[in-house]
């Protein structure tokens, strides 16, 4: 895990009603707020970070909630699944849940050997339960009604839909140091073998296919992981390289990020593990206060009141 990509390090989506995202990913998935802070661009919406108890890499889900944003569509040239793992046994429990709550939801079914549910957040945004072949032994958040046996581990993998895959997978398997797995019909799975979760990214190609829009329930970026800012910066020399755009790095107060849009048109991310969701608040209250970066700090008692309460 030294100067490698460590698979996803968080996932990025767009919201509508913040109250609304936040019961759905509290209480009826069960993940932990970890984080809530403001969008970076836009202090009058928040940025809302959801993991386990920690915000391990890997396990990090974050929404920009725009109130009364319009429907994105999924297509290519975007993110348009998100996988977490759940213990064997535990999709009947999952398929009750999304019943009593009014979930959109698609029998189980299976792909490249793994039981999988698909269902809807409350904007559309799709993702899945996935059983993995090999157990994930992550420690979970637990809730009150989503106990340890059947709650998520974190992410499995993501689905990039592209007209053709050619370069991203090159991306991914010459610069990020993946490597296809394996193939089944027009999606190939990519993984990478330095970390044991959250290791794995699907494309599927369809050469016919509508570019999404992004917009509500629509994923914003991904996010690659690296163990620290001065391999973050080692792969932004290996990235300009190769001609792409790629941003100077930026201080996000929980990680150091660099931004670049890959040859098929979804915006990469590459975030480090330092300095960690800790580093202004202690775990045991993650998520409970307002956090603001410095450049705000002058607007609290505004924005405490601007921005709609999550209670």
């Amino acid at each position: 895990m030294e100067n490698t990509i460590n698979g996803i390090h968080h996932i990025t989506a767009i919201a509508g009603a913040a109250k609304k995202n936040y019961d759905f990913y509290t209480r009826v998935l069960g993940l932990r707020m970890v984080k809530k802070t403001v969008n970076f661009d836009d202090p009058n919406t928040y940025h809302l970070y959801y993991g386990d108890k920690v915000g391990t890499p890997g396990t990090i889900l974050t929404f920009f909630p725009w109130e009364g944003i319009s429907p994105g569509r999924r297509g290519a040239r975007q993110v348009t699944e998100i996988g977490y793992s759940v213990p064997e046994g535990s999709l009947d429990f999952w398929l009750k849940r999304f019943e009593a709550n009014n979930i959109l939801y698609n029998k189980p079914a299976e792909k490249f050997g793994e039981q999988y549910l698909t269902f809807l957040d409350p904007d559309g945004l799709k993702l899945e339960l996935i059983v993995p072949k090999t157990a994930d032994t992550r420690l979970p958040w637990e809730t009150a009604d989503v106990k340890a046996e059947n709650a998520t581990r974190g992410f499995h993998n993501i689905t990039i839909t592209s007209n053709k895959i050619e370069a991203t997978a090159k991306i991914l398997t010459d610069v990020f140091g993946y490597r296809l797995l394996e193939q089944h019909v027009n999606r190939y799975r990519f993984i990478t073998d330095a970390v044991d979760n959250a290791a794995i990214v699907d494309l599927v190609e369809v050469a016919g296919e509508v570019a999404g829009h992004v917009a509500g329930g629509s994923v914003h970026h991904v996010a690659f992981r690296v163990k620290n800012d001065e391999i973050l910066m080692q792969y932004r020399e290996k990235i300009a390289d190769l001609g792409l755009h790629i941003t100077d790095k930026i201080d996000r107060n929980y990680f150091y990020s660099l931004y670049f849009r890959e040859p098929g048109g979804v915006l990469f991310e590459l975030a480090s593990d330092n300095p960690g969701f800790s580093v202004d608040e202690p775990v045991e209250q993650l998520g409970s206060g307002l956090k603001l970066p410095a450049q705000y700090e002058n607007m609290r008692e505004e924005l405490e009141k601007s921005l709609p309460s999550l209670v």
